[in-house]
């Protein structure tokens, strides 16, 4: 018996080493732009690109065009390519994204390659170079909404099931991600081992939209995860600095930024730090949660409840002092 379970032990590590062995390696060798404290008088380059590999691409929106920041991946394949995310500007006078990336794109019988432009989920600084992409010939971009989502994807079973897009010798997994926002996605590269969380999972802020949803979904992205060899986690934005600490909010300038991949054992964790998420706000290792729908609520009661406190005690000032200028016998 026992020599049969080590015979099973030795086929599962050499599957496990198999499978790792057909992950195409890349480097993260890369310092992103930094920004400046004043852009008016020092301009850095509006979008930069990262080499990883021969056939995957990094890209991010520099700080001094979009305090978001955010990051954007060409995936390509033999047959077509696969950008996730078109980030926060839309005018490519000011971003170049869409001739930037056509310009990457491999040429094939004079026609280049087709390419499919999809998202991690529709805030405006992951959709809005949509535009830039519209008019373009063999280019498929995917709404946002969770009926396009689930129609492109055949997510029919919402969150559950997984989907996948086949690029040409080079699958993508789609992995639903609900609870930052309704119809978040994120997405695994068989052929590199990178996952791409978007605002799932970053090293950042965290902002849950729908608690419930968003532990879901971290328990589904770790089982998936614990069978799948991972390279790199990648979400879309940088809001850390190199001690875990949170940069600030609407700054164009970022020095000293954290490293933009995660390892495997963050999305493993994830759905424990969760757990101590209250809600409402959170902290746990280097990750802030919140609801940044509850905190507008909870600013708003606080604001009503000041403006009626200040209101008594202007009425209880103006009652008070007509009572003390009232004559003796006359009604106040």
């Amino acid at each position: 018996m026992k020599r049969m379970l080590y015979v099973l032990l030795a086929f599962g590590y050499l599957l496990a080493g198999a499978a790792s062995a057909q992950v195409a390696g890349g480097s993260m060798d890369v310092q992103w732009d930094g920004g400046a404290a004043d852009c008016s008088a020092n301009q850095p380059r509006p979008l930069q690109v990262h080499r990883y590999n021969e056939h995957t691409y990094i890209l991010r929106e520099g700080l001094c065009a979009t305090y978001e920041a955010p990051f954007m991946y060409l995936l390509i394949g033999d047959s077509k390519a696969l950008l996730i995310d078109s980030g926060d500007v839309t005018e490519a006078q000011k971003m170049p994204l869409a001739s930037t990336v056509m310009s990457l794109l491999p040429t094939i019988r004079g026609s280049k390659l087709p390419l499919i432009v999809v998202h991690t989920h529709g805030h405006l600084d992951h959709r809005s170079g949509d535009a830039q992409f519209a008019s373009l010939p063999q280019v498929t971009i995917v709404g946002t909404d969770l009926a396009h989502v689930t129609g492109y994807f055949g997510l029919s079973h919402w969150p559950d099931g997984i989907g996948q897009v086949d690029l040409g010798n080079r699958i993508i997994d789609v992995i639903p991600t609900p609870g930052h926002y309704a119809s978040h996605v994120s997405y695994y590269d068989r052929a590199t081992g990178l996952v791409f969380t978007g605002d799932f999972l970053l090293p950042g802020r965290l902002i849950i939209d729908d608690a419930d949803a968003d532990r879901a979904s971290a328990a589904r992205m770790a089982d998936f995860i614990r069978t799948h060899p991972v390279t790199y986690v990648l979400g879309g934005h940088i809001e850390l600095d190199r001690n875990g600490q949170t940069l600030e909010m609407g700054s164009t300038y970022h020095p000293n930024e954290h490293a933009l991949p995660l390892d495997k054992e963050a999305l493993v964790n994830l759905p424990s730090a969760l757990a101590t998420y209250n809600g409402f706000y959170g902290q746990h290792g280097m990750f802030v949660m919140y609801s940044q729908r509850r905190m507008l609520q909870g600013l708003g009661v606080t604001a009503v409840v000041l403006l009626i406190g200040m209101a008594l005690g202007i009425r209880w000032l103006v009652r008070r002092r007509r009572h003390r200028h009232t004559p003796p016998g006359t009604a106040a």
